[in-house]
């Protein structure tokens, strides 16, 4: 672990969220981020905060919450009443969420601070897993679902310089999005995998490994059946600002790492893939092994 006043270079994750039940569940997608925060804290120590992005705050430009305090949002209707019973309150980082914004003016992408408070569920139920004691600062940041992936990659870019500063960059999203083919009414659990969402984790997990950033970035041509996983692609453009953010300010390029935390499908269609990128990918998959 670091003995530094903040960890050393952080990577960057992307993870996903799936439903809002994912604070309740007991699936292997959930057990892994039960598993995901102690192993950061034992690796590189407690991070000084999370910046993170949700599709689920979506706006027009670049917008960091620079609030002092956040608490949970359920933004979400037809769950069980114990979901709706969980809060999670959380102090914010003002001064990151500063930082962040003008790094992100600095790349020419605009970047606004809003003193607005409030963590919507594809942050609180992550991190709920993640750090129960609700004992690290989030600064969320607005989701702009207008920008393309590379423009999503210049985005984390800008941001990559907070790593050093002791800031872990999440992008939470969904590896498939497609609630039109959820089981709905049928037990979930025990619905099989479909061949074309194993197809697409496999084709992202291959090209991550390769390090073929172009391909990935074009993913919309290439992948297969990309538009059956992601009819529209918010869930999947958080990918994108933590590879960005885990390049240390680079282009894609091959130098860049990237590295598969964890791969399950939930009720056969919604993969819940989970990756790091950058410095310490490796030695964060290796420990979590």
């Amino acid at each position: 672990m670091s003995t530094s006043a903040y960890p050393s270079r952080l990577p960057s994750l992307f993870v996903s969220h799936g439903s809002p039940m994912i604070a309740l569940e007991t699936t292997p997608a959930a057990f892994f981020l039960d598993r995901l925060g102690p192993a950061i804290e034992r690796l590189w120590g407690r991070p000084r905060a999370v910046l993170m992005c949700s599709p689920h705050s979506p706006a027009r430009q670049p917008l960091v919450l620079g609030a002092a305090r956040h608490s949970a949002i359920h933004d979400f209707g037809g769950f069980p009443a114990e979901l709706y019973q969980l809060r999670y309150d959380a102090l914010g980082e003002p001064l990151v969420a500063q930082e962040a914004a003008e790094l992100i003016k600095a790349a020419g992408l605009g970047g606004w601070v809003t003193e607005t408070s409030g963590l919507d569920h594809g942050l609180w139920t992550v991190l709920r897993r993640m750090w129960p004691d609700a004992g690290v600062p989030v600064v969320p940041l607005a989701l702009v679902p207008s920008r393309s992936p590379a423009e999503q990659w210049a985005l984390g870019a800008a941001l990559a310089p907070l790593a050093e500063q002791g800031v872990l960059i999440i992008g939470s999203g969904a590896a498939t999005h497609h609630l039109g083919r959820y089981p709905w009414g049928r037990d979930a659990s025990k619905e099989p995998v479909a061949p074309d969402v194993r197809a697409w984790q496999d084709w992202i997990a291959a090209r991550v490994q390769e390090r073929d950033w172009p391909a990935l970035l074009d993913y919309r041509r290439r992948a297969p059946e990309a538009a059956l996983q992601h009819p529209t692609d918010e869930h999947w453009l958080p990918f994108y600002i933590a590879a960005g953010a885990g390049s240390a300010g680079r282009v894609a390029g091959s130098e860049i790492v990237g590295q598969r935390l964890h791969a399950s499908v939930d009720a056969g269609v919604l993969a819940m893939d989970a990756y790091a990128f950058g410095a310490g990918a490796a030695e964060l998959a290796k420990e979590l092994a």
